[in-house]
Protein backbone atom coordinates (compact mmCIF):
# COMPACT_ATOMS: atom_id res chain seq x y z
CA UNK A 1 0.00 0.00 0.00
CA UNK A 2 1.51 3.34 -0.97
CA UNK A 3 1.67 6.48 1.16
CA UNK A 4 -1.09 8.21 -0.84
CA UNK A 5 -3.67 5.67 0.34
CA UNK A 6 -2.31 5.23 3.86
CA UNK A 7 -4.31 6.97 6.56
CA UNK A 8 -2.53 8.54 9.56
CA UNK A 9 -3.93 5.73 11.74
CA UNK A 10 -2.50 3.10 9.41
CA UNK A 11 0.86 4.90 9.29
CA UNK A 12 1.19 5.10 13.08
CA UNK A 13 -0.03 1.52 13.55
CA UNK A 14 2.62 0.26 11.12
CA UNK A 15 5.34 2.33 12.80
CA UNK A 16 4.24 1.11 16.24
CA UNK A 17 4.34 -2.50 15.09
CA UNK A 18 7.91 -2.07 13.88
CA UNK A 19 8.79 -0.25 17.09
CA UNK A 20 7.37 -3.09 19.21
CA UNK A 21 9.50 -5.58 17.31
CA UNK A 22 12.52 -3.35 17.74
CA UNK A 23 11.92 -2.98 21.48
CA UNK A 24 11.99 -6.76 21.78
CA UNK A 25 15.29 -6.85 19.89
CA UNK A 26 16.66 -4.19 22.25
CA UNK A 27 15.73 -6.37 25.21
CA UNK A 28 18.07 -9.03 23.82
CA UNK A 29 20.92 -6.58 23.16
CA UNK A 30 23.63 -6.09 25.75
CA UNK A 31 24.02 -2.80 27.55
CA UNK A 32 27.48 -2.46 26.00
CA UNK A 33 25.96 -2.80 22.52
CA UNK A 34 23.40 -0.07 23.20
CA UNK A 35 26.10 2.19 24.61
CA UNK A 36 28.26 1.53 21.56
CA UNK A 37 25.36 2.38 19.27
CA UNK A 38 25.02 5.78 20.93
CA UNK A 39 28.75 6.43 20.73
CA UNK A 40 28.61 5.72 16.99
CA UNK A 41 25.49 7.89 16.68
CA UNK A 42 27.32 10.78 18.36
CA UNK A 43 30.17 10.43 15.92
CA UNK A 44 27.73 10.35 13.02
CA UNK A 45 26.22 13.64 14.23
CA UNK A 46 29.68 15.19 14.08
CA UNK A 47 30.50 13.60 10.71
CA UNK A 48 27.27 14.92 9.20
CA UNK A 49 27.43 18.30 10.96
CA UNK A 50 27.65 20.26 7.72
CA UNK A 51 24.60 18.51 6.27
CA UNK A 52 22.67 19.10 9.49
CA UNK A 53 23.59 22.80 9.41
CA UNK A 54 22.45 23.08 5.78
CA UNK A 55 19.14 21.43 6.65
CA UNK A 56 18.76 23.75 9.62
CA UNK A 57 19.48 26.81 7.47
CA UNK A 58 16.57 25.80 5.26
CA UNK A 59 14.32 25.50 8.31
CA UNK A 60 15.51 28.86 9.63
CA UNK A 61 14.72 30.57 6.32
CA UNK A 62 11.25 29.04 6.23
CA UNK A 63 10.64 29.95 9.87
CA UNK A 64 11.69 33.56 9.33
CA UNK A 65 9.30 33.81 6.39
CA UNK A 66 6.53 32.46 8.64
CA UNK A 67 7.27 35.17 11.19
CA UNK A 68 8.46 33.02 14.10
CA UNK A 69 9.51 35.04 17.14
CA UNK A 70 13.20 35.59 17.94
CA UNK A 71 12.83 33.24 20.93
CA UNK A 72 11.48 30.42 18.76
CA UNK A 73 14.13 31.08 16.12
CA UNK A 74 16.76 30.73 18.85
CA UNK A 75 15.27 27.37 19.87
CA UNK A 76 15.35 26.24 16.24
CA UNK A 77 18.84 27.38 15.34
CA UNK A 78 21.71 24.91 15.05
CA UNK A 79 25.37 25.68 14.57
CA UNK A 80 28.62 23.77 14.96
CA UNK A 81 28.75 24.42 18.70
CA UNK A 82 25.17 23.28 19.30
CA UNK A 83 25.66 20.14 17.20
CA UNK A 84 28.79 19.36 19.20
CA UNK A 85 26.81 19.89 22.40
CA UNK A 86 24.12 17.54 21.14
CA UNK A 87 26.69 14.89 20.20
CA UNK A 88 28.38 15.25 23.59
CA UNK A 89 25.01 14.79 25.27
CA UNK A 90 24.43 11.55 23.35
CA UNK A 91 27.88 10.33 24.44
CA UNK A 92 27.10 11.22 28.03
CA UNK A 93 23.92 9.13 27.87
CA UNK A 94 26.04 6.25 26.56
CA UNK A 95 28.27 6.51 29.62
CA UNK A 96 25.51 6.66 32.23
CA UNK A 97 24.93 3.64 34.49
CA UNK A 98 22.52 1.12 33.04
CA UNK A 99 19.18 1.42 34.87
CA UNK A 100 17.75 -1.83 33.52
CA UNK A 101 17.79 -4.86 35.78
CA UNK A 102 18.32 -2.74 38.89
CA UNK A 103 16.68 -4.20 41.98
CA UNK A 104 14.64 -1.33 43.41
CA UNK A 105 13.58 -3.24 46.50
CA UNK A 106 13.71 -6.77 47.88
CA UNK A 107 11.74 -8.41 50.68
CA UNK A 108 11.43 -11.92 52.04
CA UNK A 109 7.94 -12.99 53.06
CA UNK A 110 7.29 -15.08 56.22
CA UNK A 111 6.71 -18.12 53.99
CA UNK A 112 10.19 -17.77 52.49
CA UNK A 113 9.24 -16.27 49.11
CA UNK A 114 11.67 -13.59 47.92
CA UNK A 115 10.02 -10.60 46.17
CA UNK A 116 11.95 -8.10 44.09
CA UNK A 117 10.96 -5.01 42.12
CA UNK A 118 13.23 -4.91 39.08
CA UNK A 119 13.58 -1.99 36.65
CA UNK A 120 12.51 -2.71 33.04
CA UNK A 121 11.81 -0.63 29.87
CA UNK A 122 8.47 1.03 29.28
CA UNK A 123 8.25 -0.28 25.70
CA UNK A 124 7.22 2.04 22.85
CA UNK A 125 7.36 5.77 23.56
CA UNK A 126 5.90 8.49 21.36
CA UNK A 127 7.54 11.90 21.62
CA UNK A 128 5.69 14.91 20.21
CA UNK A 129 7.76 18.09 20.23
CA UNK A 130 8.19 21.53 18.71
CA UNK A 131 10.97 23.84 17.56
CA UNK A 132 14.06 22.29 19.11
CA UNK A 133 15.70 19.82 16.70
CA UNK A 134 18.17 18.68 19.39
CA UNK A 135 15.23 16.89 21.03
CA UNK A 136 15.41 14.39 18.16
CA UNK A 137 18.85 13.25 19.33
CA UNK A 138 18.19 13.59 23.07
CA UNK A 139 14.94 11.63 22.99
CA UNK A 140 16.33 8.96 20.70
CA UNK A 141 19.41 8.47 22.88
CA UNK A 142 17.51 8.29 26.15
CA UNK A 143 14.83 5.94 24.85
CA UNK A 144 17.32 3.54 23.29
CA UNK A 145 19.65 3.49 26.31
CA UNK A 146 16.67 2.64 28.54
CA UNK A 147 15.67 -0.18 26.18
CA UNK A 148 12.68 1.59 24.61
CA UNK A 149 11.74 2.15 20.99
CA UNK A 150 10.87 5.74 20.06
CA UNK A 151 8.43 7.24 17.58
CA UNK A 152 9.42 10.87 17.09
CA UNK A 153 7.10 13.55 15.76
CA UNK A 154 8.78 16.94 15.57
CA UNK A 155 7.30 20.26 14.57
CA UNK A 156 6.90 21.32 10.95
CA UNK A 157 9.22 24.29 11.53
CA UNK A 158 12.15 21.90 12.15
CA UNK A 159 11.31 19.17 9.66
CA UNK A 160 14.55 19.27 7.64
CA UNK A 161 16.76 19.50 10.73
CA UNK A 162 14.96 16.64 12.42
CA UNK A 163 15.30 14.41 9.37
CA UNK A 164 19.03 15.12 9.10
CA UNK A 165 19.63 14.41 12.79
CA UNK A 166 17.52 11.25 12.66
CA UNK A 167 19.45 9.98 9.65
CA UNK A 168 22.75 10.43 11.49
CA UNK A 169 21.43 8.73 14.64
CA UNK A 170 20.06 5.81 12.61
CA UNK A 171 23.41 5.39 10.87
CA UNK A 172 25.15 5.07 14.22
CA UNK A 173 22.81 2.54 15.79
CA UNK A 174 22.77 0.45 12.62
CA UNK A 175 26.57 0.30 12.74
CA UNK A 176 26.23 -1.29 16.19
CA UNK A 177 23.85 -3.95 14.78
CA UNK A 178 20.90 -2.48 16.65
CA UNK A 179 17.46 -2.26 14.98
CA UNK A 180 17.02 1.02 13.11
CA UNK A 181 13.28 0.81 13.83
CA UNK A 182 14.14 1.49 17.47
CA UNK A 183 14.25 5.17 16.44
CA UNK A 184 11.64 6.20 13.90
CA UNK A 185 10.57 9.66 12.82
CA UNK A 186 7.03 10.30 11.58
CA UNK A 187 7.51 11.11 7.89
CA UNK A 188 4.59 13.53 7.55
CA UNK A 189 3.92 16.99 8.99
CA UNK A 190 0.17 16.35 8.84
CA UNK A 191 -1.28 17.21 12.26
CA UNK A 192 -3.60 14.23 11.89
CA UNK A 193 -0.59 12.02 12.60
CA UNK A 194 -0.38 13.55 16.07
CA UNK A 195 -4.01 12.62 16.67
CA UNK A 196 -3.31 9.09 15.50
CA UNK A 197 -0.44 8.79 17.99
CA UNK A 198 -2.64 10.08 20.82
CA UNK A 199 -5.28 7.46 20.03
CA UNK A 200 -2.83 4.57 19.65
CA UNK A 201 -3.81 2.84 22.87
CA UNK A 202 -2.22 -0.59 23.06
CA UNK A 203 0.30 0.34 20.37
CA UNK A 204 2.20 3.14 22.10
CA UNK A 205 2.88 2.82 25.84
CA UNK A 206 3.61 6.45 26.73
CA UNK A 207 3.31 9.86 25.07
CA UNK A 208 5.75 12.63 26.00
CA UNK A 209 4.77 16.09 24.72
CA UNK A 210 7.49 18.72 24.65
CA UNK A 211 6.39 22.12 23.47
CA UNK A 212 4.12 25.06 24.13
CA UNK A 213 0.97 25.26 26.20
CA UNK A 214 -1.34 24.62 23.23
CA UNK A 215 0.47 21.39 22.28
CA UNK A 216 0.46 20.05 25.83
CA UNK A 217 -3.21 21.00 26.25
CA UNK A 218 -4.14 19.14 23.07
CA UNK A 219 -2.20 16.06 24.14
CA UNK A 220 -3.78 15.99 27.59
CA UNK A 221 -7.26 16.51 26.14
CA UNK A 222 -7.12 13.95 23.34
CA UNK A 223 -4.72 11.25 24.54
CA UNK A 224 -5.93 7.70 25.05
CA UNK A 225 -2.35 6.75 25.91
CA UNK A 226 -0.66 7.61 29.25
CA UNK A 227 1.00 11.04 29.11
CA UNK A 228 4.14 12.34 30.82
CA UNK A 229 3.34 16.05 30.68
CA UNK A 230 5.42 19.19 30.92
CA UNK A 231 3.45 22.37 31.50
CA UNK A 232 4.85 25.80 30.70
CA UNK A 233 7.80 27.10 32.67
CA UNK A 234 6.18 29.80 34.80
CA UNK A 235 9.30 30.09 36.92
CA UNK A 236 9.76 32.59 39.75
CA UNK A 237 12.94 33.83 41.38
CA UNK A 238 12.38 35.39 44.81
CA UNK A 239 15.00 37.79 46.15
CA UNK A 240 14.78 37.58 49.94
CA UNK A 241 15.65 40.52 52.17
CA UNK A 242 18.85 38.77 53.24
CA UNK A 243 20.11 38.22 49.67
CA UNK A 244 23.61 39.37 48.80
CA UNK A 245 23.07 42.26 46.33
CA UNK A 246 25.87 41.26 43.96
CA UNK A 247 24.77 37.61 43.93
CA UNK A 248 21.16 38.62 43.38
CA UNK A 249 22.08 40.83 40.44
CA UNK A 250 24.13 38.12 38.74
CA UNK A 251 21.62 35.33 39.40
CA UNK A 252 18.59 37.28 38.21
CA UNK A 253 20.38 38.45 35.06
CA UNK A 254 21.42 34.89 34.25
CA UNK A 255 18.07 33.34 35.18
CA UNK A 256 16.22 35.69 32.84
CA UNK A 257 18.63 36.64 30.09
CA UNK A 258 21.10 33.78 29.48
CA UNK A 259 18.63 32.16 27.07
CA UNK A 260 15.17 33.63 27.21
CA UNK A 261 13.54 30.97 25.05
CA UNK A 262 14.10 27.93 27.26
CA UNK A 263 11.63 26.51 29.77
CA UNK A 264 14.03 27.11 32.67
CA UNK A 265 14.10 30.89 32.16
CA UNK A 266 12.75 32.98 35.04
CA UNK A 267 9.54 34.75 34.04
CA UNK A 268 8.68 36.49 37.34
CA UNK A 269 10.98 38.12 39.88
CA UNK A 270 9.70 38.85 43.38
CA UNK A 271 11.70 41.38 45.37
CA UNK A 272 11.31 41.45 49.14
CA UNK A 273 10.56 44.94 50.46
CA UNK A 274 13.51 44.44 52.84
CA UNK A 275 15.99 43.83 49.99
CA UNK A 276 18.09 46.99 49.67
CA UNK A 277 19.22 46.77 46.02
CA UNK A 278 16.05 46.16 44.02
CA UNK A 279 16.63 49.32 41.97
CA UNK A 280 20.11 48.14 40.94
CA UNK A 281 18.85 44.72 39.84
CA UNK A 282 16.03 46.30 37.83
CA UNK A 283 18.48 48.65 36.12
CA UNK A 284 20.77 45.73 35.27
CA UNK A 285 17.88 43.85 33.65
CA UNK A 286 16.70 46.85 31.65
CA UNK A 287 20.23 47.79 30.58
CA UNK A 288 20.66 44.20 29.34
CA UNK A 289 17.67 44.65 27.02
CA UNK A 290 14.95 43.14 29.20
CA UNK A 291 11.52 44.77 29.32
CA UNK A 292 10.26 44.86 32.90
CA UNK A 293 6.55 44.90 33.69
CA UNK A 294 6.03 45.76 37.33
CA UNK A 295 3.57 46.53 40.06
CA UNK A 296 3.28 50.01 41.55
CA UNK A 297 6.16 49.59 43.99
CA UNK A 298 8.50 48.35 41.25
CA UNK A 299 7.47 51.09 38.81
CA UNK A 300 8.34 53.71 41.41
CA UNK A 301 11.98 52.56 41.33
CA UNK A 302 12.62 53.00 37.61
CA UNK A 303 10.60 55.03 35.08
CA UNK A 304 11.42 52.50 32.35
CA UNK A 305 9.27 49.84 34.03
CA UNK A 306 5.83 49.50 32.43
CA UNK A 307 2.66 48.50 34.31
CA UNK A 308 2.04 44.78 34.81
CA UNK A 309 -1.43 43.38 34.18
CA UNK A 310 -3.04 40.38 35.87
CA UNK A 311 -2.13 38.34 32.80
CA UNK A 312 1.59 39.02 33.23
CA UNK A 313 1.81 36.94 36.41
CA UNK A 314 0.69 33.88 34.42
CA UNK A 315 2.61 34.44 31.16
CA UNK A 316 5.56 32.36 29.98
CA UNK A 317 7.20 35.01 27.81
CA UNK A 318 10.10 32.98 26.42
CA UNK A 319 11.47 36.38 25.49
CA UNK A 320 13.38 39.29 27.02
CA UNK A 321 10.41 40.30 29.18
CA UNK A 322 9.95 39.77 32.90
CA UNK A 323 7.20 40.51 35.41
CA UNK A 324 8.36 41.97 38.72
CA UNK A 325 6.61 42.61 42.02
CA UNK A 326 7.49 43.69 45.52
CA UNK A 327 6.39 41.41 48.38
CA UNK A 328 6.36 41.91 52.11
CA UNK A 329 8.18 38.90 53.41
CA UNK A 330 8.51 35.19 52.67
CA UNK A 331 4.86 34.33 53.31
CA UNK A 332 3.68 36.77 50.66
CA UNK A 333 6.22 35.37 48.20
CA UNK A 334 5.02 31.83 48.89
CA UNK A 335 1.40 32.88 48.37
CA UNK A 336 2.25 34.49 45.02
CA UNK A 337 4.13 31.41 43.83
CA UNK A 338 1.33 29.08 44.93
CA UNK A 339 -1.15 31.17 42.95
CA UNK A 340 0.84 31.52 39.75
CA UNK A 341 3.51 28.79 39.51
CA UNK A 342 3.26 26.03 36.89
CA UNK A 343 5.22 23.83 39.34
CA UNK A 344 8.24 23.70 37.04
CA UNK A 345 11.12 25.57 38.76
CA UNK A 346 11.14 28.22 41.49
CA UNK A 347 14.14 29.73 43.27
CA UNK A 348 15.08 31.81 46.29
CA UNK A 349 18.12 34.07 46.60
CA UNK A 350 18.95 34.41 50.30
CA UNK A 351 21.71 34.36 52.88
CA UNK A 352 19.20 33.42 55.59
CA UNK A 353 19.42 29.61 55.68
CA UNK A 354 16.26 29.21 57.75
CA UNK A 355 14.22 31.23 55.27
CA UNK A 356 15.73 29.32 52.35
CA UNK A 357 14.93 25.92 53.86
CA UNK A 358 11.36 27.02 54.53
CA UNK A 359 11.06 28.09 50.89
CA UNK A 360 12.47 24.77 49.63
CA UNK A 361 10.03 22.82 51.80
CA UNK A 362 6.96 24.96 51.10
CA UNK A 363 7.13 25.42 47.32
CA UNK A 364 5.43 22.53 45.52
CA UNK A 365 7.38 22.52 42.27
CA UNK A 366 9.30 19.80 40.46
CA UNK A 367 12.53 21.76 41.01
CA UNK A 368 13.23 24.19 43.85
CA UNK A 369 16.51 26.09 44.11
CA UNK A 370 18.48 28.14 46.62
CA UNK A 371 21.07 30.62 45.36
CA UNK A 372 21.16 29.14 41.86
CA UNK A 373 19.90 30.25 38.47
CA UNK A 374 16.69 28.64 37.24
CA UNK A 375 18.50 28.13 33.92
CA UNK A 376 20.08 25.05 35.55
CA UNK A 377 16.69 23.30 35.20
CA UNK A 378 18.06 20.90 32.63
CA UNK A 379 18.77 17.18 32.60
CA UNK A 380 22.31 17.66 31.34
CA UNK A 381 23.08 20.11 34.14
CA UNK A 382 21.66 17.61 36.64
CA UNK A 383 24.14 14.99 35.44
CA UNK A 384 21.47 12.99 33.64
CA UNK A 385 23.15 13.27 30.24
CA UNK A 386 20.09 14.68 28.55
CA UNK A 387 16.39 14.89 29.21
CA UNK A 388 13.27 13.93 27.36
CA UNK A 389 11.46 16.76 29.12
CA UNK A 390 10.71 18.17 32.55
CA UNK A 391 7.64 16.63 34.13
CA UNK A 392 5.54 18.98 36.24
CA UNK A 393 3.14 16.22 37.29
CA UNK A 394 3.27 14.16 40.45
CA UNK A 395 3.00 10.61 39.12
CA UNK A 396 5.73 8.32 37.81
CA UNK A 397 8.48 10.88 37.18
CA UNK A 398 9.00 14.51 38.20
CA UNK A 399 11.50 17.14 37.14
CA UNK A 400 14.06 16.31 34.41
CA UNK A 401 13.06 12.95 32.92
CA UNK A 402 16.02 10.87 31.80
CA UNK A 403 16.88 7.17 31.89
CA UNK A 404 15.21 6.25 35.16
CA UNK A 405 12.04 8.13 34.21
CA UNK A 406 11.79 6.07 31.02
CA UNK A 407 11.59 2.79 32.90
CA UNK A 408 9.00 0.99 34.95
CA UNK A 409 9.34 -2.13 37.06
CA UNK A 410 8.08 -5.66 37.33
CA UNK A 411 7.77 -7.93 40.34
CA UNK A 412 10.02 -10.98 40.38
CA UNK A 413 8.99 -13.69 42.86
CA UNK A 414 11.27 -16.60 43.78
CA UNK A 415 9.88 -19.45 45.74
CA UNK A 416 10.79 -22.93 46.89
CA UNK A 417 7.45 -24.62 46.25
CA UNK A 418 5.14 -22.41 48.34
CA UNK A 419 1.41 -22.90 47.82
CA UNK A 420 -1.26 -20.50 49.06
CA UNK A 421 -3.45 -21.91 51.83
Amino acid sequence: MNDMTQTPEMLIAAMAARARKASHALSLASDAQKARGLELAAQALRDHGDAICRANAQDMDNAAERGLSPALLDRLKLDTARIEGTAAGVEQVARLPNPLGETISETTRPNGMVLQRVRVPLGVIGIIYESRPNVTADAAALCLRAGNAAILRGGSEAVESNRAIHAAMAEGIAAADLPVDAIQIVPTTDRAAVGAMLRASGLIDLIVPRGGKSLVARVQEEARVPVLAHLDGMNTSYVHGSADPQMARELILNAKMRRTGICGATETVLFDAAFPATKDVLAALIDAGCAVRGDEAIRALDPRVTPATDEDWDTEYLDAIVAAAQVNGLDEALDHIAAHSSHHTDAIVAEDAEAAERFLNAVDSAIVMWNASTQFADGGEFGLGAEIGISTGRLHARGPVALEGLTTYKWVVRGTGQTRP
